[in-house]
């Protein structure tokens, strides 16, 4: 009997860790990891042990999403700050002496080799819906202004290393928290249309701007060079336009339906650059085609509007804030890979998510997950 009574005991425990779990939510990561797991198969089968190694790091990111999952949002609050200071302290170190690679000083050794930046994409939307929740139903302008200045310390850190890709998404995920937690339009607006403007102009005078020794101030030179090759990829099609060009023409060849599942030409041809990691969207456009793409599209979609339904039904305003960015963390990988892989933003390394190959943004991806499984389980609670 009491044999009994603890078998029934260990199933009740098991049960309650998965109790709460967001199915819809569960399914579409689901759905995409199986995708990812077929693309890499086609693309990276005999590129060593990347297939093996992707399975790998989706059970780690899957254990992560797991152990955050039974975190309570109020405990998750108590991490924001320290995780916050941690992160700038180590972009800190970066700056300081950091590791340098491939003309990039992104890396610092503190007994292991680490990337701070990637801390930053999980602590800022903590660290400002913290900031916000402690201000709630308080929030004044200069609360606001506080609050650009937590995010421009990183994003600043960031870009000088140089890293544009992980800036970008550093800075998406604060000023999504900024712009839910109540910005007027009024300090909105004036900064899109002025972006607009300067994206026409560089359009318009892209010959002079593009222009052999023309220099642009604030970027860096490969910056520069990234977006004049997305203005004009023939201008270099054996060397910086390459990239754009082979992916688009995959993505073109792919027509309706698809060359078929590992019958891409352009991908086992060694055609696609880094055809298991940032290009990893022309090579699954390849083999599977415009439909491909569509449900490909319509799973992100699905796992974005769960994301941001978990935001709107969450039980406190740091919750909200919290769900509402990390969901904008799985837009801004999505829309800002294939935008750049079909020619209409700069290539940058942001991989997609759930397909392209990589340890540390897989783990960031899961760490991400369990920050809305345990915010929709904190709602469920409170429900009943």
């Amino acid at each position: 009997m009491a044999h009994s009574s603890g078998r029934s005991f260990f199933f009740r425990r098991i049960a309650n860790w998965f109790s709460g779990f967001d199915g819809p939510l569960a399914f579409a990561v689901f759905m995409l990891a199986c995708a990812g797991m077929l693309t890499m198969y086609s693309s990276g089968f005999d590129h060593g042990t990347r297939f093996e190694d992707h399975g790998r790091n989706m059970l780690i990111a899957a254990a992560a999403m797991f152990v955050v999952a039974q975190i309570p949002p109020q405990r998750l609050m108590m991490l924001a700050v320290p995780l916050y200071v941690a992160g700038v302290a180590l972009l800190i170190a970066v700056a300081l002496f950091g590791i340098t690679k491939k003309g990039a000083r992104r890396w610092v050794n503190i007994g292991v080799v680490m990337q701070p930046s990637e801390i930053l994409k999980i602590a800022m939307p903590l660290m400002l819906a913290w900031w916000f929740q402690k201000r709630e139903g308080l929030l004044r302008p200069l609360d606001f202004a506080m609050a650009t200045v937590l995010l421009a310390v990183p994003v600043g850190l960031i870009m000088k290393q140089p890293d544009l890709g992980t800036s970008l998404l550093v800075l998406a995920a604060g000023l999504s928290v900024i712009f839910f937690a109540g910005v007027g339009w009024r300090w909105v607006i004036p900064p899109a249309v002025v972006g607009v403007v300067g994206i026409v102009l560089i359009v318009i005078f892209e010959p002079s701007l593009c222009a052999e020794g023309v220099r642009w101030p604030v970027l860096h030179e490969y910056q520069q060079q990234r977006i004049c090759t997305l203005l004009d990829p023939a201008r270099d099609p054996l060397g910086k336009g390459f990239h754009i060009i082979q992916g688009m023409i995959a993505i073109g060849s792919g027509g309706i339906t698809g060359l078929g599942f590992m019958r891409g030409t352009q991908t086992h041809l060694e055609f696609i650059p880094e055809r298991t990691t940032d290009f990893i969207f022309a090579a699954y456009s390849e083999e599977f085609g415009l439909i491909g793409n569509l449900l490909l599209i319509a799973g992100f979609l699905f796992l974005i509007f769960r994301g941001f339904a978990i935001a709107l039904s969450a039980p406190t305003l740091f919750a909200r804030l919290l769900a509402g960015s990390v969901t904008m963390i799985f837009f801004c990988y999505a829309f800002v890979n294939m935008g750049m892989v079909s020619g209409i933003l700069p290539v940058v390394g942001v991989p997609l998510p759930f397909i392209s190959y990589g340890g540390t943004a897989m783990l960031t991806l899961g760490l991400a997950l369990g920050i809305l499984m345990s915010i929709s389980k904190s709602k469920r609670l409170v429900q009943t």
